[in-house]
Formats: structure tokens, sequence, C-alpha cells
């Protein structure tokens, strides 16, 4: 995974929501749970009211590049949310060394 993604992912497991913004495009995209959040301000919010909704664990399961640009990383979650146990899909495109788009899903 390139460092950007890896950057990401490690931010949003510690909460850090000021580091995870960082490897974003300052148009950047997220659709998670089939809402979409574009730019700083809205990815921002989505990142603190995600890391605050719910407590879970994360592990990273699977990694690969599907292109020159994308690359996918399933992820096993389990925790208080609503069915306790999901694999995500986080779905990354990358523009300029940086994410422009996410798409989280099963």
């Amino acid at each position: 995974m390139p460092e950007t993604i890896t950057r990401y992912l490690k931010a949003h497991e510690a909460h850090d929501t000021a580091t995870a913004l960082t490897a974003f495009t300052s148009d950047a995209t997220v659709t998670d749970d089939g809402r979409t959040y574009q730019g700083a301000t809205a990815i921002g919010q989505w990142l603190n009211r995600s890391a605050t909704e719910f407590t879970y664990t994360i592990e990273l399961t699977d990694a690969r590049r599907t292109d020159s640009t994308r690359y996918v990383a399933t992820h096993h979650l389990e925790g208080n949310f609503p069915g306790g146990r999901v694999d995500l899909r986080y779905q990354f495109t990358l523009r300029n060394e940086l994410i422009e788009r996410l798409v989280i899903e099963p």
C-alpha cells in the first residue's frame, strides 16, 4: 500500500482526524454507509463521528493494487455496531499521491 493510504488507515484507527485528513486531496469524496462526503470539512466531520459513534476493533485482512491509481484494503471489524461483525472493502483512488476518492462497502 502507498504511504498515503497507510497514513490514513493508521490515523483513522488512532482517531487522529488531523493526520487522516492530510491523506486526502482538497476536493476528495468519501462514500460510507450509502452517504457521500465531499471536501475536508465534510470528511473531517465524518471521521470524527465514525471515531466516536461505535467501539470496534479493526484487522486488515487483505490489501491489493487494482491498477495504477486504485487500491483495495479489506478490514474485518468487530464491535458494538449493529450486527457486531463485518468485512469492509476500502476502495481508494489516488491522485497526485493523495486520496481522491474512498468508497467503503461490504
